[in-house]
């Protein structure tokens, strides 16, 4: 729950960011890469190594004023571990346990202010990263310097409010003096304070206000270390998670103990580089690494309901983390996928329908399907079982397909009413029935056409036929928005392709959107949610139309066979058509693989990294997506990238001589090892491939390959081969006959 970083006034969505902007504060709690505005960085701390003058108000309070460059090259970043030198000349480093962040501040012995002497202060700020305080109360104890307080603040990507604790305590240094602060102005008395955004002209002033302890010069290598725990329960908890937590104020222990549960996560994946550079091995890792920050677990820091089950949050969105993130965690950290499993199954409980986006406690917006329920069946058919109630878990999914809630902008689905008469989602939809926004018809309608095939997955499994049968026949709906007569031109030149999924109203008559609409070729950010956001959700209906992972087979059919299939999969990844850095951009990478051409997928990886993801400061196309990019990164270069929903994983050769993965569940290790490897990548199309020493034809494989520790050897060369193209070798699709 603790991430600290130092937190700057340029990129802050995740606290941090190497754009040369200013540090204006550290704070405890962060959501990484989760796109659009800022989230947490509740109660942010600052140090100052004493007051120009020795006068108080000297000193710089309001963020605004606050804000110091840092020393260029300063900045070290390991898990577990962050530090950066101010201009300033304070030394910062930070470290946390599950609920504390321990910061560790070196003072110079002379202030960068000549007339200043050594006095630290260091200040608690009653703000977040956003800005969005409602309200707050902050006290400094004048006997031990404890800092603590509260705040009501509003999540970055959804509605409602929540309210946050913090506790902050020093050691190293005795107190001089404390006091608070109301906008840049500070005083010793009195020794608390409350504020409330004044709301005048609907536009709440956030006034800048907090508290302050400043200390007479270290005592010890002109250190002061700040402990600060954080809860959503109250002040009292946050106090007491820190000294439970970190009762000694040990840095070096905080900070080994950190990097030991990082290295219990990463040591499940071990790789044979086989020459292969430092670039490479660090977007791998970096990758697995950002995979592994979100959702994140606040068992027993959930004031909403009173559950013996786990409860995770900042699901920063399910529409991303469906297509990557959650089968990454699947594959290395098996047990954390199933607690988060239970706790999307406990929300439901509670609040009576699945997420699709959730942080702070609050309920985030919906940007397509109910896509929680790929991410339920994707667990079930991959055997992670043990303590779920999957009988509770297939209510929530029926849920989502058949009971539309009253503001399904926030969860579940809009317009079952016309899913079910219809079959698609018309753009002029009568839907009395809740609120949501009219938008994204022909998005919603493939999406919810995949989320119905993967319930049928669950439903065969389970026994339950009926239903079975019901959700299969859904999943079909894509057809029902596809024109097979339209065609697409780029800058009036003919694509040479036709049909496309297109806007459909309720009377059965089409609709137009361009294919290329909400593409890098045009408009390609209009399509958002908002009151005009068009029928496509950050994409085209060129991308949206590959769109049907359920029944490949029959889309290609539908596109005009598998070589015509190729030759559009192609001019999609040529053509500019496609933009990596939305989640959705993901499948059709590997989609070659089901017109038998798996060497084409691992050209079009291989194109990707390291093109777009690699190891520069603009080393991940757009946002991460709270970990999106790196688990598509690290997946592709593990060589078995997944179909969501469903147990296949698409085999390409990995980015290195070897990979091994074991199975925390089963203590089993799954190899993959590369034959006639080289680090040039000249030899990228496998030539034939043994499974535990036998004959393997299929271009895919099962999650057992990771619950029985089986060893995958490919062997590779220059040239495609015939390896995975024929029939029987392709992924599993509806239409022929075969459902995981």
């Amino acid at each position: 729950m603790a991430k600290a970083v130092a937190d700057v006034n340029g990129e802050d969505q995740g606290g941090f960011a190497s754009d040369g902007s200013n540090v204006t504060g550290f704070s405890h709690m962060h959501d990484s890469g989760t796109g659009g505005s800022p989230s947490l960085g509740n109660f942010p701390l600052f140090p100052q190594a004493g007051c120009p003058g020795d006068q108080l108000d000297r000193c710089k309070f309001s963020r605004t004023d606050r804000a110091t460059p840092r020393i260029n090259g300063s900045v070290e970043a390991h898990p577990g571990y962050f530090a950066i030198t101010l201009q300033s000349s304070i030394r910062t480093e930070m470290t946390v346990s599950n609920h504390t962040a321990l910061y560790r501040f070196t003072f110079p012995v002379s202030p960068v202010d000549q007339d200043a002497t050594l006095s630290p202060l260091i200040l608690a700020d009653l703000s977040d990263l956003p800005n969005s305080r409602i309200n707050g109360a902050i006290s400094v104890d004048a006997d031990s310097g404890r800092i603590s307080g509260n705040g009501t603040f509003t999540p970055s990507f959804g509605i409602g409010t929540y309210t946050s604790h913090f506790c902050a305590d020093f050691f190293g240094a005795t107190i001089r003096d404390t006091g608070v602060f109301v906008n840049n102005r500070a005083g010793s008395e009195p020794k608390n304070v409350s504020v409330i955004a004044d709301g005048v002209d609907n536009t709440p002033e956030i006034l800048p206000a907090g508290a302050w302890t400043r200390f007479h010069a270290p005592t010890h290598d002109d250190q002061i270390l700040a402990r600060v725990g954080v809860s959503f329960i109250s002040v009292e908890q946050a106090c007491s998670n820190a000294e439970r937590e970190i009762p000694e104020f040990d840095f070096n222990r905080t900070h080994t103990a950190a990097r030991k549960a990082w290295n219990d996560t990463l040591a499940t994946l071990s790789i044979t580089p086989g020459g292969v550079g430092k670039e490479l091995q660090t977007i791998f890792w970096s990758g697995v690494y950002r995979a592994s920050i979100s959702p994140q677990d606040y068992t027993g820091e959930n004031p909403l309901w009173n559950s013996t089950e786990p409860y995770y949050d900042s699901y920063y969105c399910i529409w991303d983390s469906f297509r990557s993130i959650h089968s990454l965690i699947t594959i290395v950290d098996p047990e954390s996928q199933t607690r988060m499993v239970r706790s999307l199954i406990d929300i439901y409980r509670h609040e009576g329908k699945l997420p699709d986006c959730r942080m702070s406690l609050c309920k985030g917006f919906t940007q397509g399907g109910s896509n929680a329920d790929v991410v339920l069946v994707d667990s079930y058919l991959k055997n992670i079982t043990r303590d779920i109630d999957w009988a509770t878990g297939y209510d929530a999914v029926i849920s989502d397909a058949e009971v539309q809630p009253e503001n399904w902008a926030v969860e579940g689905r809009g317009g079952l009413s016309s899913w079910k008469t219809l079959g698609y989602i018309p753009t002029d939809d009568y839907d009395p029935y809740g609120v949501g926004p009219f938008t994204r018809s022909i998005s919603r309608t493939v999406e919810y056409a995949y989320d119905d095939f993967c319930i049928a997955e669950m439903a065969k499994s389970l026994g339950h036929q009926a239903d079975y049968e019901k959700y299969t026949q859904r999943s079909e709906n894509w057809r029902n928005m596809f024109n097979e007569a339209q065609n697409s031109s780029i800058n009036g030149t003919d694509t040479g392709f036709t049909g496309f999924l297109q806007p459909k109203y309720m009377n059965g008559t089409w609709g137009f959107q361009d294919p290329i609409f909400c593409s890098p070729l045009l408009n390609f950010t209009s399509c958002y949610l908002n009151p005009d956001g068009h029928e496509t959700y950050e994409g085209s209906a060129w991308l949206y139309s590959f769109f049907v992972p359920g029944d490949m087979a029959s889309l290609i059919i539908t596109l005009g066979g598998s070589q015509t299939f190729v030759r559009r999969l192609d001019y999609l990844h040529e053509s500019g058509l496609l933009y990596i850095g939305d989640e959705q951009g993901f499948l059709p990478v590997f989609q070659y693989h089901y017109a038998g051409r798996p060497a084409k997928s691992a050209e079009r990886a291989h194109y990707y990294i390291p093109s777009q993801f690699n190891d520069t400061i603009v080393g991940i196309p757009g946002n991460d997506d709270s970990g999106a990019m790196g688990s598509f990164a690290a997946l592709t270069m593990m060589g078995l990238f997944p179909n969501p929903g469903q147990d296949v994983y698409l085999i390409t050769p990995p980015f290195f001589e070897k990979v091994q993965i074991r199975n925390k569940l089963t203590g089993k290790t799954a190899t993959v090892r590369n034959i006639n490897f080289d680090q040039d990548y000249k030899n990228i199309y496998i030539q034939n491939a043994t499974l535990n020493g036998k004959p393997y034809t299929r271009n895919w494989i099962g999650h057992s390959f990771f619950l029985n520790g089986d060893t995958l050897e490919l062997t590779l060369g220059a040239t495609e081969s015939a390896w995975g193209t024929k029939d029987q070798d392709l992924p599993p699709s509806l239409s022929t006959g075969y459902m995981t």
